[in-house]
């Protein structure tokens, strides 16, 4: 099984079942200091609508609570889309503003943490497997505040690595690039949370419905990276702009939802790459629907 797949992923360490292995691999990608580790998350996922699986746009990450109010949100980057920094910020700050009703105030707002598992190189000069990033001041390196926090882990650049773990963190990055036999077998015999991992893992093979819920989902992923392959190789440009047309349309749902449809559907019918990459440059600076319209209709 592709433990990459997002939906598989979501099952596993996204359920209350799966709470325990949740907590094992956030302490071990955040290592809290020693007698602080996370004993308790809240998840706060919706169930999923079937229908969604085959929407190569479809987010499918987790999204928990700490017991400090910490939110944490796990997503899963198998294909280079090459907006992964844009991206995280932009939902890393859904996430934190979202957090305030009216009448709230700001020293209510709780530190935010974003985990992004890449099934490719982001760092390309840089072999290290997990780069942490948080606001500091550029010469002294002090730090501003705790409420922003992003990971990202190449699991790429763990398949290199020929060796056993060294820590809990190796361990599950071994785990993500699906290790599988007696290596597998003696990771899980030290590491409990990848065990219970693993425990969940064969029951949701077992469970027919969710094989093939599973299978929609691996069937998207699949059209996607082919689809971006194809592009890439043979450098057609109906496929840059498909690939253009849709990340216009991914962020106009994502930040405006069903009153951007009319505005999606215009953008489908330029075919110009050119315009369209310049929308992209520009659409990420629109605070409101009619700031977008003002950009894409320009």
């Amino acid at each position: 099984m592709n433990r990459t797949n997002d939906y598989a992923f979501k099952r596993i360490l996204g359920s209350e079942e799966g709470k325990e292995a949740l907590l094992g691999f956030l302490n071990a990608v955040l290592k809290p200091p020693s007698g602080r580790e996370f004993t308790y998350v809240e998840l706060l996922d919706r169930e999923l609508d079937p229908a969604s699986l085959l929407d190569r746009g479809a987010r499918l990450d987790v999204l928990a609570r700490t017991v400090h109010g910490t939110l944490v949100n796990i997503e899963v980057q198998i294909t280079n889309k090459y907006d992964i920094d844009r991206r995280t910020l932009f939902y890393w700050a859904r996430l934190y503003q979202g957090q305030l009703g009216t009448g709230q105030r700001f020293i209510e707002l709780r530190p935010t943490i974003t985990i992004n598992i890449l099934g490719f190189n982001w760092f390309t000069d840089d072999e290290r497997y997990q780069h942490t990033f948080h606001i500091r001041e550029d010469e002294s390196g002090q730090l501003l505040c705790n409420d922003l926090e992003i990971h990202f882990l190449e699991l790429e650049k763990v398949k290199k690595l020929k060796r056993r773990p060294q820590d809990a963190l190796e361990a599950w990055l071994m785990y993500l690039n699906n290790l599988e036999g007696e290596e597998m077998e003696a990771i899980a015999m030290e590491n409990p949370a990848i065990r219970k991992a693993l425990t969940i893992e064969e029951a949701f093979k077992r469970n027919e419905q969710e094989r093939r819920l599973y299978e929609l989902r691996e069937k998207a992923l699949r059209d996607e990276i082919s689809m971006m392959a194809g592009a890439r190789a043979e450098g057609k440009a109906e496929g840059k702009v498909e690939m253009a047309q849709e990340a216009i349309c991914q962020y106009l749902e994502a930040r405006f939802g069903k009153a951007s449809r009319g505005l999606q559907k215009k953008v489908t019918q330029y075919n110009n790459l050119e315009v369209l990459t310049k929308i992209m440059n520009k659409i990420y600076t629109a605070s409101s629907l009619e700031d977008a319209r003002a950009i894409i209709e320009a």
